[in-house]
């Protein structure tokens, strides 16, 4: 207990003193979640929404391994995204590897399939019966797809609040395709694990601290969002 209470001194600490390496490692970890995220969301709402709306042959497994990709370990998004990105990788010519652009590529492998699964679900539990009514309507797929987003949002919100929550605290994959360069890739989750190797627990407590404080505030602000549209 009093090193969870120093933690909290030193977190109030370095956040009033205004210190400038804890903030850079606060917006880069905010700016890279963020990023990811929203990449996630503009590729997996579409493939979500395919998904729930068609009939194909293969679509169970399809579902199956998006489902799967929802529960995916970090550790092994980073192995492979840093395989990739290798010297001698498919994409190893860009050299991308331990910068901020290969972090975010390994959290969008991480973030993608949460929100794929989620938007699937959101429209899933549409009633068919409100589909056929907007079809016999007259309104045209576009239109339906359209309507059906909308009244899936509050739901798909959650997916916003999922893949956010998963990507900015990962560990693994930031260790491996970032390196925990200080002033480039260091992230507050990549800090706390130094921190704590070294023995600075109460700056790994403070570090966690943030970290917890940011999630939150951003899961808030969604939350509150959502709600006041339910209200």
């Amino acid at each position: 207990m009093e090193l969870i209470g120093q933690g909290l001194l030193e977190a109030v600490r370095l956040l009033l003193a205004g210190d400038r390496e804890v903030w850079s490692v606060t917006w880069l970890s905010l700016r890279i979640s963020a990023t990811a995220t929203l990449l996630a969301l503009a590729c997996g709402i579409p493939l979500g929404t395919v998904l729930a709306l068609s009939r194909f042959t293969g679509r169970g497994l399809l579902i199956s391994v998006v489902n799967t990709g929802m529960g995916l370990p970090p550790v092994v998004v980073g192995l492979f995204v840093t395989i990739v990105l290798w010297r001698s990788g498919v994409l190893g010519f860009l050299e991308l590897l331990y910068t901020p652009t290969a972090m975010v590529l390994a959290q969008l492998v991480i973030a993608a399939p949460i929100v794929i699964g989620l938007t699937l679900a959101a429209i899933q539990q549409i009633p068919d019966k409100f589909r056929l009514q907007l079809v016999a309507l007259g309104a045209s797929q576009p239109q339906m797809v359209w309507t059906l987003l909308k009244e899936a949002r509050l739901p798909m919100l959650a997916a916003v609040m999922a893949g956010f929550g998963a990507v900015i605290s990962e560990v693994g994959a930031s260790l491996m395709v970032g390196g925990n360069i200080k002033g480039s890739t260091r992230v507050l989750t990549t800090a706390t694990v130094l921190e704590t190797s070294k023995g600075n627990f109460d700056v790994a407590i403070a570090l966690s601290l943030i970290l917890l404080l940011l999630m939150f505030l951003v899961n808030w602000a969604l939350t509150w969002i959502q709600q006041r549209r339910i209200g």
